[in-house]
């Protein structure tokens, strides 16, 4: 039995983001029809303020596979020398239930929460929409700025960090990399006036982001927050958009933002208007006029990483590319 062991340099090579985002259509489709297991995820919460271990299983009809995704959430790591999010995804095939592919989580989160919130864009944003705020300026703000790049095209991108240092440099280096010019705004309020797109991406507990800064036909991926206790949009922001979601079960279950919102009798149930799947295979409606506000909240499901995970066995085993482990 052969197990092939996949790094972050690997993974990054074999998923271009234009790639991910199509894959993402594909698989989020399948999640909405039905054609996965997906069991909520379990989390593991550690004493005092050490962290969390989450374990997130699934199976995946097409391409048939199954496997499960562990990764330990430490708060207090700072990337780029350690991300917040570390573990591994493990790939099984269905025929005898061999384990074939490891491969690190913290590049498959990265990529594949990234890509999610690109096909909502995609779906969600108006055609033309060119102007990119993005709120927080970590691993997750590279990644969408790559995934808001492959599906409109920007003429402003604006980054808000807590730490100006810290947008400053993502501004230097993600500028260059990628041949944009990139502002960092001083408050949250400066990057998000006039935005079309709003990506959130940050650690906050609390809300950041206030629905009356929010213009007219703007298009927001809510990201950062993925616990039931934590929100990086008030209600109001909640209340004026039209809601999607990745996973409605889990929304329910551990969306901070809609909670919030839920209790306060702001919003019933029906406030979530579809999963991102149903408007991508076209049984849903997304955005009904250039007015609306969109929102597309992201927690993250398990099928997403065995999609990915299968993705790139099978391009490494052409390519030759991982570690290739005998396990007999």
């Amino acid at each position: 039995m052969e197990i092939r062991l996949l790094r972050t340099a690997d993974i990054r090579a074999l998923l271009p983001m234009a790639e991910c985002i199509d894959l993402m259509h594909r698989t989020m489709s399948a999640v909405s029809e039905g054609r996965v297991v997906l069991p909520l995820r379990s989390v593991m919460v550690m004493p005092g303020d050490l962290g969390m271990l989450g374990n997130m299983p699934g199976y995946l009809a097409e391409p048939e596979c199954f496997g499960v995704k562990l990764v330990s959430l430490i708060p207090r790591n700072k990337p780029p020398q350690y991300s917040s999010h570390l573990g591994l995804v493990l790939l099984f095939e269905v025929e005898h239930g061999q384990p074939v592919a490891m491969l690190d989580a913290a590049e498959v989160t990265a990529i594949r929460t990234a890509a999610a919130s690109g096909l909502a864009t995609r779906l969600l944003a108006r055609p033309d929409a060119s102007s990119l705020a993005i709120l927080g300026a970590g691993e997750q703000a590279s990644s969408h700025l790559a995934a808001m790049l492959a599906v409109r095209k920007l003429r402003r991108t604006r980054i808000w960090a807590r730490d100006r240092d810290k947008a400053a440099a993502f501004a230097r280096s993600e500028g260059e990399k990628h041949g944009v010019a990139i502002e960092v705004a001083q408050s949250v309020k400066e990057a998000v006036t006039g935005a079309d797109i709003i990506c959130t991406v940050t650690k906050a507990r609390e809300p950041i982001l206030l629905g009356d800064w929010i213009g007219a036909g703007a298009h927001l991926n809510v990201v950062g927050s993925s616990v039931a206790t934590a929100a990086e949009i008030d209600t109001p922001t909640v209340v004026k958009s039209r809601f999607f979601v990745d996973y409605r079960s889990s929304t329910i279950t551990e969306g901070g933002d809609y909670l919030r919102a839920l209790r306060a009798g702001a919003i019933t149930p029906e406030h979530i208007l579809a999963e991102i799947g149903e408007v991508a295979n076209g049984s849903k409606v997304g955005r009904t006029s250039p007015a609306d506000i969109t929102l597309y909240k992201s927690l993250g499901i398990a099928p997403q990483d065995l999609a990915f995970a299968h993705y790139v066995l099978h391009k490494a085993r052409q390519q030759g590319v991982g570690q290739v482990i005998d396990w007999s």
